[in-house]
């Protein structure tokens, strides 16, 4: 029985690679590609195509400006770096979030919870938390950064890197209780982010109404500015696909069974975050809560 579960999580994780590969590095080569042997002026990571009208949270700050030209000429020449792709990092990163079906005999129905408002989902060092968070970095599609999170402190650091195309961190909520539960929202507004540290960088955070591993992430990007605290309204999330928006679907509030926060170098279809640096960075997430 052990050796099969080993072999089919083996499977799901291969899945997963094949997806994530086909979706991420195709696409940042292809773009690479075309800004080499057409315009050299564009940037070989910002999308060609055309950029959603979608507006983001209304809680990222409303300063605008091109980053520094050091910065530029850092970030272009790390992602040209090529460093040798972890295998078993990936697969250890990734199977905190597989899930495998239930036997036929021992299938349980799964629970929903509704969720008032005010309520704690998460706290740093809660025992009684029904998830815990795990990494989950830009690995899964080839990439260098790491990333590790100590859910007693909440404290979530490591060093970003866009060599081999890449360029994020991020971690995720591991299943609620093993998968078997789920999160009806429909009484809340949104979910209270409390934090400390940061510096100013934009993050984004991620609630999923999906349990397929590369399904639509319901994002809202904030600024971290020292301790503090933010509200992220429902109504306000962009659907995306690695990063990348799409239409013709709606939030489903009385299925939330996941979490996830990032720090991306990529915005939204291409664009930059001007609030990204490649190296060292530190988020402490206090609180989880539902207003």
């Amino acid at each position: 029985m052990a050796t099969f579960r080993s072999i089919s999580c083996l499977l799901a994780l291969l899945l997963c690679l094949f997806d994530s590969s086909e979706a991420l590095l195709t696409p940042f080569s292809a773009q690479q590609n075309m800004s080499r042997v057409g315009n050299r002026h564009h940037h070989p990571y910002i999308s060609t195509r055309h950029v959603s009208k979608t507006t983001p949270s209304n809680h990222i700050s409303r300063r605008e400006g091109k980053r520094s030209h050091h910065q530029s000429s850092t970030s272009l020449a790390a992602a040209d770096e090529r460093k040798p792709w972890e295998l078993f990092r990936f697969i250890s990163q990734s199977s905190k979030f597989v899930t495998l079906p239930p036997l036929p005999f021992a299938a349980k129905n799964p629970v929903k919870r509704k969720v008032g408002v005010g309520e704690t989902i998460w706290e740093a060092g809660n025992p009684n938390n029904f998830f815990n968070f795990a990494p989950l970095d830009d690995v899964v599609m080839g990439g260098a950064s790491n990333s590790n999170i100590d859910n007693n402190t909440g404290t979530w650091s490591g060093k970003v890197t866009d060599a081999n195309n890449g360029g994020f961190v991020g971690v995720r909520s591991t299943p609620f209780q093993g998968g078997s539960l789920s999160l009806d929202m429909s009484q809340c507004k949104g979910i209270e982010i409390r934090f400390r540290r940061g510096n100013g960088k934009r993050f984004k955070f991620v609630v999923r109404d999906s349990t397929e591993f590369n399904g639509i992430c319901w994002t809202t990007s904030f600024d971290a500015k020292a301790n503090g605290s933010v509200c992220i309204p429902f109504s306000s999330q962009v659907p995306t696909v690695f990063a990348k928006t799409v239409s013709g679907t709606s939030f489903n509030v009385n299925e939330v069974v996941g979490l996830q926060f990032a720090y991306s170098k990529f915005e939204y279809d291409g664009k930059l975050n001007n609030n990204f640096d490649v190296g060292d960075f530190a988020l402490q997430v206090v609180e989880l809560k539902t207003y």
